[in-house]
């Protein structure tokens, strides 16, 4: 299938095309970027090439495709009862924004597999977590999804902020992950919006929560360790051990995304809380601005500001 922007989509990527004018008017339109993942350098592009936390980026990106599909999944679910036209078009921004960057980590994943990393061990493994997820009702996932989505909106926040990301990482490897920072900053409330839209409870948020921290959390170490096992050189330790503290030391990549996780439990908690529409704003200007560094991915940019 080809939408009227003239890419393929996707049976389960398809969205409405004519809701994106509307979905770019509330502030989260789907960019159509196509990202060339063969440029640059070949095999450890992130934080100076240290092994372990490539390998991160690659499980990153191996869980991405499914995970995206359970988002939107469980956002669609409830999108005939939402009467708010505004919310209904920002629900239609959100699944072309998640369908869009589904498909440029299964681009990116091909690439990695072809270079004989071994991407697909966190693929198989996400998708054995997330069958577990869609056992549950539907309420239920969406509420696991409002946690998973409060986890990648902090996650994108480190990656357009964290300093030693950008002044280690190989400029072309780092256009996907930027374009997708923004957008997750610029979506992060909707499924919240929805939840609360249907009458989501505090509990059934903690549930949620407790769901994802069980099941699909542990999932995602342990495809890390497993992608890491079989790239690593096993005499670096003095190697693993400084991309650990990339990581997990004071300051590092994922420790502050981990210490602000449990503020999903807060009870008036709202994704808003966190204030990031300045950072969103000067990072569209470096992106999509008139001297826009993805100027030349973004296939539809005169389609969204029509």
């Amino acid at each position: 299938m080809f939408n009227p922007m003239g890419f393929p989509v996707k049976r389960e990527e398809r969205f409405e095309m004519s809701a994106i004018p509307d979905s770019a008017s509330v502030g989260v339109p789907p960019r159509n970027m196509v990202f060339d993942h063969e440029a640059g350098e070949k095999r450890l592009p992130f934080f100076d090439g240290n092994v372990l936390t490539n390998m991160m980026f690659v499980v990153f990106s191996g869980v991405f495709p499914d995970g995206e599909r359970f988002f939107l999944d469980s956002v669609r679910a409830f999108r005939a009862g939402i009467e708010d036209p505004t919310l209904k078009a920002r629900v239609s921004g959100f699944i072309g924004q998640e369908a869009l960057h589904s498909r440029e980590h299964e681009r990116l994943n091909k690439v990695f597999t072809e270079r004989g990393i071994t991407v697909g061990v966190a693929e198989r493994m996400i998708g054995g977590a997330l069958a577990v997820l869609r056992r549950m009702p539907k309420r239920q996932q969406l509420a696991a999804t409002i946690f998973m989505e409060h986890f990648t909106a902090v996650l994108a926040e480190q990656w357009l902020t964290d300093k030693r990301f950008h002044a280690t990482t190989e400029p072309e490897a780092m256009k996907l992950w930027l374009w997708h920072a923004v957008e997750e900053l610029e979506h992060k409330s909707v499924a919240y919006d929805v939840f609360d839209a249907i009458g989501g409870t505090r509990a059934e948020r903690a549930e949620g929560a407790a769901v994802v921290m069980t099941v699909v959390i542990p999932t995602l170490f342990a495809a890390w360790a497993i992608v890491f096992a079989r790239e690593a050189r096993i005499g670096d330790l003095r190697g693993h051990l400084h991309g650990l503290g990339i990581l997990f030391g004071r300051g590092g990549f994922l420790t502050g995304v981990f210490r602000r996780l449990p503020s999903f439990l807060r009870r008036r908690f709202h994704p808003n809380d966190h204030d990031t529409t300045a950072l969103e704003a000067a990072w569209r200007e470096k992106l999509f601005g008139d001297a826009g560094l993805l100027n030349d991915e973004f296939r539809n940019k005169a389609a969204l500001a029509a």
